[in-house]
């Protein structure tokens, strides 16, 4: 599957880092990974700390598929509020969620201090209403965050246009927060893995998965075998070709980088990252060297041609939504603009772990929805605690079967909907 178009900045920035072998003959080890992107590196660092041989396999070059498209906005908030997912779950685990989020911060910040080089810093994310009807639940979310302990602050319109140079009703302030390059992220601790025994390959294609009751065996495009003790399928938006129902909608996101501004220009939106109520949501990040990253404008486009056709339109609709929002950033050239293909649950939450259809020994860590890296974090703790037979706190919610033990769950929790209210009588 073509997973992206355009020229995504991450690649073009960096180029081609590192060239990894093909797999050109049988091998063993004790968890091979399908996959060669971020959730795959994450997870592939994780069982290496644990003991464990690990091999990678990559049908593209590695990082060359959705990591090189993410713009990677790291937050703990995802797309669905804590109020809402509470509603579906209820708030243990709903907290649960969230709070697992907000300490992958840190935990990425320790792991890019590692691994060095990465362009990750620390920023707030502002979460702003797209209209003034949006306030009140926006509001609300607000309260429920606060009240159990997240750091938040509430800014008006006038704080906002103070603090961060535009205009809105109000917005949340969020901390942790953070943004990464994903793309050196992911070729660093690729080459670190390595040079800790791991053994990564790119260009080999899985194309059988034949599970027992003591392995599982990988059988590649070139006929080389692969035998292994567990198998993670990491493998993005294409992991939904290893099961026979689909758990998520693929759709289509947009963005483009501009050229380099002024850093006084820049000063209100440094070390921020910012989105909407809206839905689709516009959302945008600044860069070390004074870029802005701007994305949005989903749609439920499937195919990659009709993306690609789309690109322009999409880009031309971008910029003029940020500048009624900024019009401080004029002249906008944009220098690069892309679309890549994401992976949208009902829920919002990932899936981590075996599936039914599978068996214990072949785990899925599907890190989907708009805060993946951050889900990323998280699902490396369950698959190395489903490798060791152990419980995750998350084991059960972001598990395959999660909707069979949902409960019937009413309160004081408010969506934060795109629909206008209607009137009475309407």
């Amino acid at each position: 599957m073509d997973l992206k178009s355009g020229y995504p900045y991450w690649a073009v920035n960096s180029g081609l880092m590192h060239a990894f072998p093909r797999l050109q003959a049988d091998i063993r080890c004790d968890v091979a990974i399908i996959g060669g992107g971020i959730t795959a590196a994450l997870i592939a660092d994780a069982l290496v700390e644990d003991g464990h041989e690990v091999v990678v396999l990559e049908q593209r070059d590695i990082g060359w598929g959705s990591t090189a498209a993410s713009t990677a906005l790291l937050q703990y908030e995802s797309d669905v509020t804590l109020g809402d997912l509470a509603r579906q779950y209820g708030m243990d685990e709903a907290l649960k969620s969230y709070r697992a989020c907000a300490e992958t911060i840190c935990g990425l910040e320790a792991l890019s201090r590692r691994i060095r080089d990465v362009g990750f810093q620390r920023v707030k994310s502002v979460y702003y209403a797209s209209r003034a009807w949006h306030a009140r639940a926006l509001r609300d979310e607000f309260e429920l965050r606060a009240g159990h302990g997240f750091d938040v602050e509430w800014l008006g319109p006038d704080e906002l246009q103070e603090r961060h140079g535009f205009r809105a009703p109000a917005a949340i302030v969020s901390t942790p927060a953070a943004s990464i390059d994903p793309y050196r992220l992911t070729l660093r601790l690729f080459r670190a893995l390595q040079g800790e025994g791991a053994q990564v390959f790119d260009r080999t294609c899985v194309e059988a998965v034949i599970p027992s009751a003591r392995k599982v065996e990988l059988i590649t495009a070139g006929g080389q075998r692969v035998r292994a003790g567990h198998v993670v399928i990491a493998a993005g938006y294409a992991s939904q070709n290893w099961l026979k129902r689909r758990y998520a909608s693929n759709r289509s996101s947009y963005a483009f980088i501009s050229d380099p501004f002024d850093p006084s220009v820049l000063e209100p939106l440094r070390r921020t990252v910012m989105w909407e109520t809206a839905r689709p949501y516009l959302y945008l990040r600044t860069t070390p060297d004074y870029r802005v990253i701007v994305g949005g404008e989903d749609d439920a486009v499937d195919i990659p041609a009709r993306r690609d056709s789309r690109l322009g339109k999409k880009s031309r609709k971008l910029m003029e939504k940020l500048a009624a929002l900024l019009p401080h950033l004029q002249p906008l050239i944009p220098a690069f603009s892309w679309a890549g293909t994401f992976a949208e649950t009902k829920d919002g939450l990932p899936f981590m772990g075996p599936h039914p259809q599978w068996g214990p020994r072949v785990l899925f860590a599907m890190a989907y929805g708009g805060n993946g890296i951050t889900y990323s974090m998280v699902g490396r703790d369950l698959i190395r605690a489903a490798i060791k037979r152990q419980r995750h706190p998350l084991t059960q919610l972001f598990s395959f079967d999660r909707q069979k033990e949902r409960p019937d769950i009413a309160g004081p929790f408010n969506h934060i909907t795109t629909a206008p209210p209607q009137s009475i009588g309407a």
